[in-house]
């Protein structure tokens, strides 16, 4: 992983679960990088998702990475099963109750042969992922506060992207740094410029009418 081209990772969780199959044929025929699939344990978050069967089932549909986010209260109880449903990135959260031991999640990861990704809440200081840059291939910036789609960007957010960026390009370490909410097609240039390598985009990729337009504008 590391920079290059930018990657749209179009998230699920808006899209409508009685034909999330079809949902994803229709982002990968449309240009997708990856699938971002976000599972809530409606703990950790506000919400709940979706589970193993599902990124199992996603799995069949589609040759893209899955890009599974954890938003679990014990991620480290389900990294291997969601490893074994097909997940191809694997990202948990520093916040979570066994994120206190967060290179220990990470390596577990790791040892599952996936790509280890830490997710950070808007509130969290990027400075909570300091000491497992080594470790991982991605950080997921979280632009709003995580549970539901459809919410509008938090700005100071591009002030972590550019921290992370920053801090990365000091180690010589290649990573990708991903963001999740309320990326559309009136803030993605700033939020590409403050050093993102990932986008993740619900409501404006695939709600859009044409998702392979937007997809193609986000990509840049």
């Amino acid at each position: 992983m590391g920079k290059g081209m930018i990657k749209v990772a179009p998230s699920l969780l808006t899209a409508d679960f009685a034909y999330l199959g079809d949902t994803v044929k229709t982002l990968t025929e449309a240009g997708a990088d990856w699938i971002h699939c976000d599972v809530m344990d409606n703990v950790f978050v506000p919400n709940m998702s979706f589970g193993q069967s599902m990124i199992q089932s996603l799995r069949r549909v589609t040759h893209l990475p899955l890009d599974v986010h954890l938003m679990l209260v014990h991620p480290d109880k389900y990294i291997g099963a969601f490893a074994d449903s097909g997940a191809d990135v694997i990202t948990v959260h520093t916040e979570s109750h066994s994120g206190i031991h967060l290179q220990r999640l990470v390596t577990s990861i790791k040892q599952c042969g996936k790509q280890a990704g830490v997710a950070i809440n808007p509130a969290t200081h990027p400075d909570a992922v300091e000491f497992v840059y080594e470790d991982i291939d991605l950080v997921l910036v979280m632009s709003v506060n995580p549970g539901y789609g459809g919410q509008k960007f938090l700005p100071q957010a591009l002030r972590k992207i550019e921290y992370i960026a920053n801090r990365a390009a000091q180690l010589g370490k290649a990573l990708e740094i991903e963001v999740d909410g309320g990326v559309n097609l009136a803030n993605y240039k700033s939020i590409r410029d403050a050093g993102a390598t990932v986008l993740v985009a619900g409501h404006a990729v695939v709600d859009a009418d044409d998702p392979a337009a937007v997809i193609a504008t986000l990509r840049g």
